[in-house]
This record gives structure tokens, sequence and C-alpha cells, in this order.
């Protein structure tokens, strides 16, 4: 809940109970709804409309761009209004949940005639039937189709100080629109790392635990909208007991206390916004985080593994590798980007899946046709648990089944040139097939070829496939054959042919004549047959009694025909959601195969090769590549300069290479490919290199570039350090370290410092693996004192003045920076490089003379040049523009301007 509705809460409630029974029937109904949801955006359905009032429509309307219209007065002023069309809703939610807020639908619960029943003033009865909000959305428009849509729900457990305990963080991601269901414990340090693993669309935070630091701090690294409820209710362990129909929580695998908690919190906010209605979900399953690369929210940010710094998809590492068939691949590939194995073994039998695809170009091409036919099985499959489904989502079930047997008929055992079937596409074959196929015949058989978005439109059953639904379709389609019968008979009784039989909404069906012939009618024999209804000025309306059976027949077979569609829907819902296991496995065997398929199909088409991993300090990549960098430049036609690294680990820990070279020449580029290079490896994906052996990274880090959070009060420096301590923490032999520039955002000095006081620490005490790119060529020196580390530099040429980027890391270190000639091609104004250069040969002839204790500060050069110097320092000369200036283009014959042309030409390549 946002603050502001917090803070309006009480004065809505008070409202409602003593100014509500004030007004009209309808607002009181409106206000006392809205009192219980002041948190959310109230659709309040009248007719074909969702109607929002007062301050509620003052925000639809500005955020949807919608007219604001008034209905009424309260209190002397007039009611703002605003509406959106029913049919057109999920349009307006998306919008409105992508601002930010929730919005509460609130559906009409009676035939407005049974309200007419007890009165003129009777009001229709209303409810809230669901809480729309950006973590328990189910409907197909709403839902990124290749991002889980996470709701986390935290918790918090408080150990027992005089037993030695301490208390953890319990963490509960639920996808309602798949089933999913995830929790795990951790300590609070690790909060914010492992909430950017699981990418959440919402998170749900109990009161008592928001203002926690840990929270606060982990919060603060995701831009996600937070809901803070109350304390729920109950026992936590009865809430789960109840909602899975458990005796006992034992079967679910040991889960631990803060486990329990965050998952009865993730419950209960489920019960309160589905109103009654209950998400098909999985058991909870504890993932332990011992078995993932740890990577925390900083790492993953610089990284850009699902995201780029600006937010967007488009330009990650996701995006770029993405080749999945399906929106489950795709879900599925980013889930193991987010969270890279550590176990060898299981590292090994998903590279497998990918090698056998690889070498099956031909079976990989069929099944990836096959997948790309194959609907979103287990988003489909929630809904109709919802009851939100439509025809066109059993339609999805019928079709991913079929599917589904289909890929499993191609993955034969002898389907692979390069041997057997990999265990782990044998076993997502057998799960593709758990669901009997029977199932999807009955579905095809049932539906019919083109389907209506809602079912209450009706049509979606197939003729033939219900005998007394055909009658009564029959009856119904057969209408204008029967009416056309009876206004013929009527015309041959009155003896003209000027009758008509027409309908409308408010007398039915009735014969209309011309009011010269109407008095006829009312008077024997023709009395005797209609009755009169209406007169008009032109015409004149009767009814019969035979119109009246056949409309009542008519309007019987239309709704008794949607009823019996309704209770053939309901059938065989009712029979996939009997199967909903064996069909959550299929769903999850299609995942597997196509991101096998997909990983498969990138690592052809780019030359990725498999990685080899160890349970050892290896890391040997030998001519690795930046995925993403190099796809960009595929795209425009430019070759990528591919680079080794060796940070193998011996006894005493892992290689520290410290990278060297100017601004621009791919110093950050080669940081972040190696540590990509680690993720896409343990990810179970082959890797844009020649080879790769890798011992298994148990913890990724990564500073690479910093800005500063204003919202947060720290400065770029102060974002930098928080990483770096982050890093120095917790690093371990086992880990992966890039640095960027450490110690650049203050005072040389300091900052050169900083950075040796971080490189000896990551040497003696972490140990681990470590790339280091600075600007600090001192610190190559520590190449003397550190036996494991090791000097790189990124290989420039300095043509004419001009710096050419070669884009290769070789040993040894940088001379310079090249700063100066980066600034020039940046386009700095030609007098400051000219001062610029003056400055580096004083302070560079300074340094060689000094004994070095004396500070840069204390030197005379680093005295700021004269306001006047600057104003008058005449801007260089501009020889080819002099030359260009001074011919007289009219005056020259052919052979002069050659000449000129060449004169030219010389003095632009000098």
């Amino acid at each position: 809940m946002r603050k502001s509705d917090r803070e309006q809460a009480p004065f809505i409630a008070e409202w409602a109970a003593t100014e509500a029974p004030k007004a009209s029937p309808m607002m009181a109904q409106y206000h006392a709804i809205k009192a219980e949801h002041p948190d959310a955006l109230l659709f309040y359905r009248m007719g074909d409309f969702y109607e929002l009032f007062f301050a509620d429509a003052e925000v639809a309307a500005k955020t949807l761009g919608i007219v604001l219209t008034k209905r009424g007065q309260h209190e002397g002023a007039d009611i703002p209004m605003c509406g959106v069309p029913v049919t057109r809703s999920d349009d307006y939610l998306h919008r409105l949940i992508a601002a930010g807020h929730r919005v509460a639908i609130c559906e009409q619960t009676e035939d407005p005639a049974e309200a007419k029943k007890r009165g003129g003033k009777s009001v229709v009865a209303r409810a809230v039937v669901r809480l729309v909000t950006p973590g328990t959305l189910t409907e197909e428009t709403l839902l990124e189709p290749a991002r889980a849509n996470w709701l986390l729900a935290l918790a918090r457990t408080r150990g027992d100080a005089a037993k030695g305990e301490v208390g953890a963080f319990g963490l509960a991601a639920v996808d309602i629109s798949t089933g999913a269901f995830e929790v795990c414990d951790m300590p609070g340090i690790a909060l914010g790392g492992e909430i950017g693993r699981i990418d959440p669309r919402e998170i749900v935070v109990p009161d008592a635990l928001a203002d926690s630091a840990d929270v606060k701090r982990a919060l603060a690294e995701v831009r996600v909208p937070v809901t803070r409820i109350g304390r729920e209710p109950g026992s936590a362990e009865r809430r789960l007991m109840d909602y899975f129909g458990l005796a006992t929580l034992e079967g679910l695998g040991g889960l631990s206390q803060a486990e329990i908690a965050a998952a009865a919190t993730a419950v209960f906010y489920l019960e309160r916004t589905q109103c009654g209605a209950r998400p098909k979900l999985d058991p909870p399953l504890s993932t332990r985080r011992a078995r993932t690369m740890e990577i925390d929210a900083a790492t993953r940010a610089n990284l850009e593994l699902t995201r780029t710094l600006a937010g967007r998809a488009e330009g990650s590492l996701l995006a770029t590798i993405d080749r999945c068939a399906t929106p489950a691949g795709s879900r599925k590939l980013a889930a193991q980007l987010a969270a890279p194995l550590t176990d060898p073994a299981a590292i090994e039998a998903r590279l497998a899946s990918v090698a056998a695809f690889v070498g099956a170009r031909e079976l990989r091409a069929d099944v990836r046709a096959i997948l790309k036919g194959a609907p979103d099985l287990s988003r489909a499959v929630s809904r109709l648990a919802l009851e939100r489904a439509s025809p066109r989502d059993l339609a999805a079930v019928g079709a991913a089944l079929a599917a589904a047997h289909e890929v499993a008929r191609r993955l034969a055992d002898d389907a692979f040139p390069s041997g057997p079937l990999p265990a782990p596409l044998a076993e997502a074959r057998a799960a593709a097939t758990a669901v009997d196929p029977k199932l999807g015949a009955l579905i095809a058989a049932t539906l019919a070829d083109e389907l209506p978005l809602s079912r209450r439109d009706g049509g979606f059953v197939r003729a033939g496939r219900d005998p007394a639904l055909d009658e009564m379709r029959a009856l119904r389609d057969e209408s204008r054959q029967v009416i056309a019968a009876l206004q013929q008979k009527y015309c041959d009784l009155a003896s003209t042919k000027r009758l008509k039989v027409k309908h409308n909404n408010m007398l039915g069906y009735f014969v209309e004549v011309p009011a010269t012939l109407g008095e006829s009618f009312t008077k024997p024999p023709l009395d005797a047959t209609f009755v009169h209804r209406q007169t008009m000025v032109d015409a004149m309306r009767f009814s019969t009694a035979e119109l009246g059976v056949l409309e009542a027949k008519i309007a019987q077979a239309a709704e008794d025909a949607l009823a019996r569609e309704l209770a053939l829907f309901d059938e065989i819902a009712a029979a996939v959601l009997k199967e909903a296991e064996a069909i959550a496995a299929t769903a999850e065997a299609l995942a597997k195969i196509d991101v096998a398929a997909a990983l498969a199909e990138i690592a052809a088409e780019r030359d990725w090769v498999r990685p080899v991993i160890e349970a050892s300090g290896a890391f040997v990549i030998e001519g690795g590549r930046h995925p993403v960098v190099e796809a960009a430049l595929k795209a425009s036609g430019e070759p990528f300069v591919a680079n080794d690294c060796d940070l193998s680990a011996s006894i005493a820990g892992g290689r520290i290479a410290v990278v060297t070279g100017p601004n621009m020449a791919g110093k950050s580029t080669y940081l972040r490919q190696n540590a990509l290079i680690a993720v896409l490896a343990q990810a179970g994906s082959f890797v844009p290199a020649t080879s790769a052996r890798i011992g298994v990274v148990d913890r990724l880090f990564s500073r690479v570039g910093a800005a500063d959070d204003l919202a947060r009060g720290r400065s770029t420096f102060m974002v930098e350090m928080v990483e770096t301590a982050a890093i120095l923490n917790r690093a371990t032999p086992a880990s992966l370290v890039i640095l960027d520039e450490i110690g650049r955002g203050t005072a040389t000095f300091d900052g050169l410092s900083i950075a040796w006081a971080v490189m000896e620490h990551l040497h003696e005490k972490n140990r681990a693996r470590a790339i280091f790119a600075t600007h600090f060529h001192e610190l190559t020196q520590l190449s003397r004192k550190l036996d494991r580390l090791v000097n790189l530099t990124t290989r420039v040429a300095d043509w004419h003045g001009d710096v050419v980027f070669l884009h290769e890391v070789v040993p040894g270190a940088a001379d310079r920076s090249y700063g100066i000639q980066v600034a020039k091609l940046a386009g700095l104004p030609a007098a400051v490089v000219r001062r610029a250069r003056t400055l580096l040969a004083e302070l560079e002839a300074a340094d060689r003379g000094l004994p070095g204790g004396r500070l840069l500060a204390e030197l005379p050069l680093f005295a700021v040049a004269p306001r006047e110097a600057i104003a008058s320092e005449p801007e260089a000369k501009d020889e080819l523009r002099e030359a260009l200036a001074a011919i007289d283009v009219d005056a020259l014959s052919p052979r002069e301007a050659l000449e000129a042309l060449y004169r030219l030409k010389s003095l632009g390549e000098a």
C-alpha cells in the first residue's frame, strides 16, 4: 500500500460509515466497497463499462489519457468520473499496472432483473472479485511472454541467542501464471543478490519487516513495486497445510522456519488478492543457494545479464542469445542465466544436451519448428484453474500436448548422430508424454476451428460433437426461416405484401404494417390473430401468439445452447486440471528441450565451443569473445578481436591480471567477456571462445563503472566503495572478481592507495581469480611483490599523433594512457588539447626529477592557467582551410585543378 493510500484509508472508512448513508444507494454502495480497498483503483462495473469516481477517476484519466467527466454532486461539488469498456479493459489494466497502480475489479454479482424485484431504487449487488497487482497477473494480454511474473514475499525468523541461533530471512517466489513456487532462506547480507536473481514484478513485505535495515538496503537496489501488508493471522504451517491439503509439511522436503514463514506470507497475499479463487500452485520447492553461482545485484546490473543499465531488454546478454522457440523456453533460459550451476556434473548434463543438438542440424530444425507451434501450456492451465480461461486456452492445451508427443516421437533413442540420447533429453522425452494423448484428442474433437475470445460468447464447440447442442443451435439459427414463413402466412391472411415481421429489444418480435392498413388489423377477422402493441406516426405494430411462443423458444434455445457449451467447457477443463501435475511436467520438459535446442542453434551460428568444467581453480580461455559486442559488430560487418585469459589458481590462490591501457582500447570489454563466459558455461551453454577450461566459480563479483545514487545520498565514489567492500568481504578462492578503475573517483593519491590496498587484499586474503583494469600504472610494479599478479595491456598504435586501438590484450604494461589522444577523438577544442599536452609534458618532466615524496598539488604546473591566457591563446592554424580558400575555382584549368587537388590531399594527410 502506498503511503498516501494508508493515510487516506481512515478517512474513506469514516466517510463510508457516516456520509455514505446520506448519498444515493449506488454511491453508498460504491463508497462502502472503496473503503475496503483504499489502496487500489476501483473498477466499478456498470453495464458494459467499468466506472471510476472521485480521486480514482482523476488518477486513471491522467494515466490512461481518457476523458474525465462528471456525474451528480457530492457536498455541492461535481463528482469526477471516467470509464473504460469491459471488452477493452485488459488494455487499460496493462497501462495502469505498468504505471505502478493496483486495481480492484468490482463486478455485478446478480442479474439486474433480480434487483428490480426488490424495488425501483434497489441497487444491483456488487463485490470485488479480484485485486489486480503486478505480481498476480494471469491474462495473456497483461503478461510478458518471455518473462516469469514472480511475486516475491519476504519474512524473517529471529534466532535464539541463548542457543547460538542466528535469525534468517525467508523468500518465497510465486508465479501464479505458471504455478511455480520457490522458497529459500539466507542472511540479510545476501538479500539483494537473491532478489536480483528472482527479478520479481512485485514484492510483499510485512509491516514489521519493512523498516529493517537489511530489507531497506536490498529493496533500494531494485526498482520494483513494494506492497506492505499487516501481520498474517494464524499459523504459517497451518495456512500452508490448508492450502495444499496436507496433514504435515514434512513431505515438502524439510523447509526451514524462514521458508515456511515466507511461503505462508505469499499464500496469504494471494488469497487476499484473488478473493476466493485459488491459484493452482506447485508445492513450494526449496532452492538451496549453494547449488548456484552467487551473483549480487550490482554485478547483475554491471554485466547486463537480463537488462541493460538503461533498463531495456534489448542489448542484454539474454536478449542476445535467446533463440528459444517458445515463451516458456525463454523463461527457462532466463532462469538458467540468472542462477548458473555450481555442480560440475549437473552442468555437464546440460552441456551434453546442447552438444547433441549441435551435431544434429536437421533434427534440431525439425524440433524447433514443432516447438514454435506449441502454445504456452503452463499459463493456459493456470487460467483454467482460476476460471479465467477462454476456449483459446483449452485449444492451447490441446495444441501443446500434441506438440509434446510429436517432439517426443522425434527424440528417438537413435535420433542423434553423435550417440545415444543424453540423459536429460531422455528424461524430458518421458515427461513430454506423461499426459494421456486421449486428452488432447478430446480437446481437438470438441473445439471448433474458429474460437471466440470469451466462452460467454459461445460458438466454440464443434458441430456434430453433441447432438443435443446441435438441436438447440438449429432452432436458434433457423429462426430466420421460421420467421420468413410466418411473415408469408400473415401476408396471405391479411391479403397484403406490406406486412413485415421485425424485432427490437423492447417489444421482441412484432408485426409492422403501414398506418393506412393498421386499423383493419384491429377489427374482425384479423383482430383474432393480431394484438395491437404500438402506434407509430407512419406504422402500427402488433404481436401474435405464435410470435410469442417462437420468441420464447428462440431465446430459450440460445440460452440452452450456451449453457450446454459452457457445461462441455467445464467438463474438459476438469479433465485438464485432473492431469495438472502431469501437464506441468510436460510443460517443463518442453521448456528444457527448447533451451537445449536454442543454445545449440546459437552455438552453431556463432561458432561457440563446449567448455570444460572442473572442480578446480582453472580459468583458461583461448580466443574469448564478448557475446553481445560480437553480435553488434557482426551486424555492422566488423570483426571482433578475440583475446586469451588465464587466471588459473595455484595452491596459494588464483591469478590477478592487472590490465592497463587507454580508454576505448577494450579493457572493460575484456573484463566483462570473461565474466560472461563463466556465466554462460555454468548455465549450461557453449561459450564464445576457441577453447575454455573453467574451474567452478562459486561467486561472481563485478565492479565496472559507477554512477551517483542521489536517492540514497551516495556519490559515485561512495557507490564504488560500497561495491568494493562487498567484494572484499565475501569473495572466496573459488570466486571470480572483475574490477574496473578502482579509486578513480577521488584524489589521485587516495585512489592509488585504495587500489593498491585492494589488490593486496585480493592477493593475500581472498585469493580469488581476478582481473583488475586500471589507469594507475604504478600498480603494475606490484608484480615484483605479489607472485600471482600478472600484467596485461591493450595494444595501441600511435599514427601521426592519432591513437589506433588494436583491441588486443597482451602481456606487459602500458607506458601511457593516451588520454589526450582520446580526448582529441572526442572533439575537445584544439586549444584545450594543446594546453593538456603542455601540462602533461611539464608533469612528466617534473615527475622524473622528483624523489617521490612531493605532492602533486605542490607542483606549480597544477595552478590554474590565467583566464587571460586561455582567452588570448590563438586558434591553431588550419593550413588545409587556408589553401582551399586561396583557390580561384573559376580560373583553374583542368591540369591546375588536378595539381590543386593533390596539394590539398597532401595537406590533409599531414
